[in-house]
């Protein structure tokens, strides 16, 4: 069976990389042999699904399907974004591109010389790279630093990149890279930071550790068990340390950014309130096609004028 899964011609977010995905079913099924994703004339990709795509097209590979990817209008279109990005840098040669992969790196060619770009970022025990979090905090100092808790916020994401990063290293448990990426986009006046793994996921993870830890939560479902994270800071070491979701998402809450968490079959997007972020909004989603691994999204706005609590 051939997966054909075709985006819009428009701007493709987190949530219409999802909606296109479940349209043109479910990748990873068992009784798929072939992915196809088409990108038409029109179309640009946002730096949280291109990222997302990427370990989804890598792990396709790995699980011995083939994949295609068509860009309709070839380096002028959605392709010369994502080779700027460094996309085809980390994606698998099997990968089949049309009409054909880029000649050469764009993200190495011009890697360092947009302050509002951070060009995707390999996340591997064997190359580990420790300044990752601090040049992702650099180019959100210089896109914030029109807030009036530009400081504040700047201190606080270095700590949540820190974090989600390294837990990529130290729970995944796979064979494939982990990314972050970083785009400012000045006229929706937001800017987005993205970490990818194709590892176990959280619940993976966890869940064999509830029956003794969390015994009350053993028997709640993936969505209610990833809220109760997001509240309590479960961790699957027990209460004494958190998986860092708990803080990233009060650290977003904080700064009324959108947090965006997607694990391999749920999906939840925290959105700041119409006071603020009191009260939160919790978009979730369930029954989501396969894709392995925990992807993390923060949007920020760049001149948010309220200061934090």
């Amino acid at each position: 069976m051939i997966c054909e899964i075709s985006f819009p011609p428009k701007w493709i977010d987190a949530s219409v990389l999802e909606k296109s995905i479940e349209d043109g079913g479910n990748p990873h099924g068992i009784d798929v042999y072939e992915v196809i994703f088409r990108f038409p004339a029109g179309c640009k990709i946002m730096v949280d699904s291109a990222v997302r795509l990427l370990s989804l097209c890598n792990q396709l590979n790995l699980s011995t399907r083939r994949v295609r990817i068509d860009f309709e209008e070839g380096e002028a279109g959605t392709m010369g974004y994502l080779n700027r990005m460094g996309f085809f840098d980390h994606l698998a040669q099997e990968v089949e591109v049309s009409p054909s992969r880029p000649s050469f790196s764009g993200a190495e060619v011009y890697a360092g010389t947009n302050s509002a770009l951070v060009e995707i970022a390999g996340i591997s025990p064997n190359s580990r790279d420790d300044n990752l979090p601090t040049r992702l905090t650099e180019a959100m100092m210089g896109s914030c630093a029109n807030r009036r808790d530009a400081i504040d916020l700047v201190n606080s994401c270095w700590t949540i990149f820190a974090e989600l990063i390294d837990n990529i290293f130290s729970h995944s448990s796979t064979q494939l890279d982990g990314y972050a990426a970083l785009q400012v986009y000045p006229r929706g006046g937001t800017v987005k930071v993205a970490v990818s793994d194709s590892g176990l996921g959280i619940m993976e993870t966890l869940r064999p550790s509830l029956k003794t830890e969390f015994p009350a939560l053993k028997d709640l479902s993936d969505i209610d068990l990833l809220v109760e994270i997001f509240r309590q800071g479960i961790s699957r070491h027990g209460t004494d340390r958190g998986c860092g979701l708990k803080g990233s998402a009060e650290k977003a809450m904080k700064y009324a950014g959108e947090l965006d968490v997607r694990l391999p079959n749920i999906r939840v997007l925290l959105t700041p309130g119409i006071e603020g972020y009191k009260p939160n909004i919790a978009h979730c989603y369930e029954n989501l096609p396969l894709i392995w691994g925990t992807h993390i999204c923060f949007a920020f706005k760049l001149d948010k004028s309220a200061k934090s609590d």
